[in-house]
């Protein structure tokens, strides 16, 4: 599998495993090619990740801090490619020996950083950022890395929820993908520790006593944030997006329902992005079932989330959603019976069943959003404007929140200029301090035992 390299600093080769054996010398030379904002630099720090499964931290700036003497380069052979580590995490190998799901890992974040940087430039800028062309750009990721299964029934269960979550939390989603995984429903997650890995591993007993052997345990993510939440050791199917607005589009054109565990920003960033499209005039037949659900004792949490929805996006929204407390075998059949509904409606309609294509998605959801401190300052929230707008502008804030948290920029642009003002309506204001206040207290803006110092300031 590999060998060690007495020529050169680079201590380890590693053969593909599951994906790109072969690479053009021009795919060679621009990811060798290093500098800071270099092709190489983002495929270090992604591969990074991957190999530091498991890590501690949820910030990207201290793993990269922490192993700043990584490196990696692409060795192009007769046969192929391998790609040469220097000085890799310890825990990617066991016995000198590379952990196979790692390095079928490794070789994704290679798939999907070629695949993204040289195949799909030339098609986004054809298509000058139409919605449409980025639908297609994110159906391209995703059929480039073989999620997309013609053929079958709809089975996807997307799972959204905080990677900093307490232990009877994680305990409960075990519990609850442990009975999706009875009814034979596939998981998708953010690929991470946390509310991502407890569905997955719960899910793999569910498969094994059915003697269901299509598990699938796909992840989902992005360079920005997969520092912050690298790869869970179940992910079998992994899949980075070119940035978050991507991914979540992914979330929802390759799921077919939808669960929503207790969570910190990033999670109420994804609900936000998920109610705003059912909420769109277009989308208010499509059947995409939601619910939130955790143990009794987070009962505080999910009463804070419903009444800030209410507050802010009205009842409609509310009505999009079901909230199911301590009950994993309800959640279940209720998302077993969602799935059967959109097996009816899919047909109906000779809709595909691998991807929602009849979702409307407009731009204010599919631009990324790079959060700086002007442009947290505009955002406009305000109770006058449509609920899906609202929502997508609620959502943006929440992204920005993600950012000042765990992505390296955003950490940095907090040290230099200090916390994100947030401006808007005076009582979306109020629903929003108690929000975060509430996940603040709760310990959900960051893993368990460490201090939050908050990154943003509530200014109504």
């Amino acid at each position: 599998m590999y060998e060690i390299e007495k020529e050169t600093e680079f201590f380890v080769e590693v053969m593909p495993e599951g994906s790109l054996e072969v690479l053009s010398k021009q795919e060679v030379r621009r990811l060798q090619h290093t500098g800071a904002r270099s092709l190489h630099n983002l495929l270090r720090c992604c591969a990074l990740a991957v190999l530091n499964s498991g890590s501690e931290t949820d910030s990207a700036v201290e793993m990269l801090e922490k192993h700043a003497d990584f490196d990696l380069r692409i060795v192009q052979q007769d046969h192929g490619v391998t790609l040469a580590l220097r000085n890799a995490p310890a825990s990617a190998f066991v016995d000198g020996q590379m952990i196979r799901g790692i390095r079928e890992l490794l070789f994704a974040v290679l798939r999907d950083i070629v695949f993204i940087n040289n195949e799909l430039v030339s098609r986004v800028m054809h298509e000058n950022g139409s919605s449409e062309g980025i639908t297609n750009t994110v159906f391209a990721v995703l059929r480039n890395a073989g999620v997309l299964h013609y053929g079958e029934e709809p089975d996807v269960v997307v799972c959204w929820g905080g990677h900093a979550i307490e232990r009877n939390e994680y305990e409960y989603t075990k519990e609850v993908g442990y009975q999706l995984g009875l009814r034979s429903l596939n998981v998708c997650t953010g690929c991470g520790p946390g509310a991502m890995k407890g569905p997955m591993k719960g899910a793999t007993i569910g498969h094994s006593k059915q003697r269901f052997h299509r598990g699938r345990y796909i992840g989902l993510t992005e360079p920005g944030i997969i520092a912050a939440e690298p790869p869970n050791p179940i992910v079998n199917a992994l899949v980075i997006l070119p940035d978050m607005e991507k991914r979540l589009e992914a979330f929802i054109r390759v799921g077919h329902a939808v669960v929503i565990f207790p969570g910190g920003v990033g999670t109420l960033e994804e609900l936000l992005y998920l109610l705003g499209i059912l909420l769109h005039p277009d989308n208010r037949n499509i059947p995409v079932p939601l619910v939130l659900t955790g143990p009794k004792s987070s009962a505080a949490y999910f009463k804070q989330i419903d009444n800030f929805i209410a507050a802010t996006l009205g009842d409609e929204a509310r009505s999009k959603y079901r909230i199911c407390l301590g009950d994993p075998a309800e959640v279940g059949s209720f998302i077993r019976a969602g799935v059967n509904e959109v097996l009816a409606f899919r047909k109906q309609h000779k809709d595909a069943y691998f991807f929602n294509w009849q979702l409307t998605i407009e731009p204010d959801f599919q631009q990324p959003f790079h959060a700086t401190h002007e442009r947290m300052a505009a955002l406009v929230l305000e109770r006058d404007l449509e609920p899906h707008v609202l929502a997508a502008n609620l959502r943006r804030a929440f992204s920005g929140l993600v950012a000042g948290n765990i992505r390296e920029e955003g950490i940095r642009a907090i040290e230099k200029y200090g916390p994100f003002e947030i401006h808007g309506d005076k009582i979306i204001m109020q629903h929003l301090d108690k929000l975060l206040a509430a996940c603040v207290e709760q310990g959900r803006m960051r893993l368990p035992g460490k201090p939050y110092i908050p990154c943003y300031r509530v200014i109504s």
